[in-house]
């Protein structure tokens, strides 16, 4: 959904708190999450994509995807398909018009596919393509509200929240959508029951699960443990204020602070040291098994506030750098792997342009660098992470170290020539990755950075 606004309010407040915790012991306001959920092995060096199938394909069908991207999308590496709303769309206060193709978030049948995407047989044989390519498949879930035309209105009336003239409610400005009451057990069974169809029935590997933070934890739990049961699945929360999420229900959350960070900093709006006041509270809030993802753009972001190219010029492949070497999980979306400079339309047929310009070769080698070593998977199974102190706030420059790994990654955050005084200890010979050589390091040498320059050194 289009959520993005409401978790800038929430960057807004964070870093308000955060700058006033400066001087405050922060382990007095720790509130850490120890994840209990048992990832999946193959989620734990994994690269994740967010295909938008409406706009994939001239066709905008599971087929035409499954046929000529696949193969292409498990070349470049990736792990993990998460796959947009497939449900039919409500046609009742439809956004836009009533001849829009509407919002993808408003469900009009939890149990059927829409047939503008194909049949439940294109869908099984998307799924089964991916899995013969080692792929794992996700699928959106909307949980918080439905369609105002789904079934569930007519047939279940009480299983929706109303207000206070008794008529059926809708969240924000989501007139498109009825919110749905989760203090009603029936309705927490009728949803759980129609998640654990699609696990049965086309053998998809878990769920992103839609504004997870506005939908009571005990459901994600109850959910969680019921859908396990079935086979084990990786769960994905959009949701960022509610880390808790993570302890029973969830494997990973959206990484929105530090995303709204990145775009602050192409700005000039920041620097460095928000970034060391951001990890500083992360720390606080999430144990290392806690998956984070991070990214650059997605579907909200692409089509309401802008390409990352818009949002972050010619940072944008510095950002993305970050998103794949920071603690986490980097997701891709649509197009990005190209280049694509091109805002999406949401509610009506568009489609990606594959403008190329050697965007593949440098997000396969960004996959490939994640996958080359343990140093940067996701959770517990990555490599510590260590700011290291540098006195020009234009640079982030940190460590990732595991047993007898390092690597030392040094980014510049500005579109000005950046110089930085090699620290103490990092004297050596490296693999300097995206020059595809040899370098030695010397303590006390001066390393020149272009401007939205980046350098990966992997100790040899």
């Amino acid at each position: 959904m289009r959520t993005s606004y409401y978790f800038l309010i929430a960057f807004i407040i964070f870093f308000a708190s955060c700058k006033q915790n400066d001087n405050t012991d922060q382990s007095a306001i720790k509130s850490l999450v120890q994840s209990q959920v048992k990832h999946v092995d193959w989620s734990k060096n994994a690269v994740i994509y967010e295909v938008n199938i409406r706009q994939y394909t001239p066709e905008g069908t599971f087929k035409a995807f499954t046929d000529n991207h696949i193969a292409r999308l498990k070349d470049l590496g990736i792990d993990i398909l998460w796959i947009m709303p497939i449900h039919p769309i409500g046609l009742k206060n439809r956004k836009e018009s009533p001849k829009s193709l509407g919002s993808y978030y408003s469900v009009q049948d939890y149990l059927k596919v829409n047939p503008g995407f194909g049949t439940l047989d294109d869908f099984k044989a998307l799924v089964n393509k991916a899995h013969e390519a080692g792929m794992h498949v996700i699928i959106d879930w909307v949980a918080n509200h439905s369609a105002c035309d789904n079934p569930w209105v007519t047939e279940h009336p009480e299983w929706y929240a109303k207000d206070s003239l008794g008529n059926f409610a809708s969240p924000f400005d989501w007139t498109d959508v009825y919110q749905l009451n989760y203090k009603v057990p029936e309705l927490q069974t009728a949803m759980i029951d129609a998640m654990k169809y699609w696990l049965k029935e086309t053998n998809i590997d878990g769920f992103r699960c839609d504004v997870a933070g506005m939908v009571p934890q005990e459901f994600w739990e109850k959910a969680r443990k019921e859908l396990d049961q079935i086979k084990p699945v990786f769960m994905l929360a959009e949701n960022e204020d509610k880390p808790k999420l993570l302890k029973n229900a969830f494997d990973m959350n959206y990484g929105w602070y530090m995303h709204h960070l990145m775009n602050e900093i192409a700005k000039g709006k920041e620097n460095v040291t928000s970034l060391e006041k951001y990890y500083k509270l992360e720390d606080s809030l999430y144990s290392k098994d806690c998956y984070r993802m991070h990214f650059i753009t997605n579907h909200d972001e692409n089509s309401w506030n802008g390409t990352e190219f818009e949002r972050m010029g010619e940072g944008a492949k510095t950002f993305a750098v970050m998103t794949f070497t920071i603690p986490g999980m980097p997701l891709l979306y649509t197009g990005q792997e190209v280049g694509m400079n091109k805002r999406l339309k949401f509610f009506d047929k568009d489609q990606v342009d594959s403008t190329q310009n050697g965007y593949p070769e440098f997000y396969k080698s960004l996959i490939a660098l994640k996958k080359s070593n343990n140093l940067f998977a996701s959770g517990a199974n990555g490599g510590d992470f260590k700011i290291l102190p540098l006195d020009n706030k234009n640079v982030f420059a940190f460590k990732r170290f595991r047993d007898d790994l390092e690597a030392y990654v040094f980014l510049n955050l500005s579109a000005n020539q950046q110089q930085i005084t090699v620290p103490k200890g990092l004297a050596g010979a490296y693999n300097d990755y995206f020059a595809k050589g040899s370098a030695v390091l010397n303590e006390e040498e001066t390393v020149n950075l272009e401007p939205w320059g980046y350098k990966v050194y992997l100790r040899q």
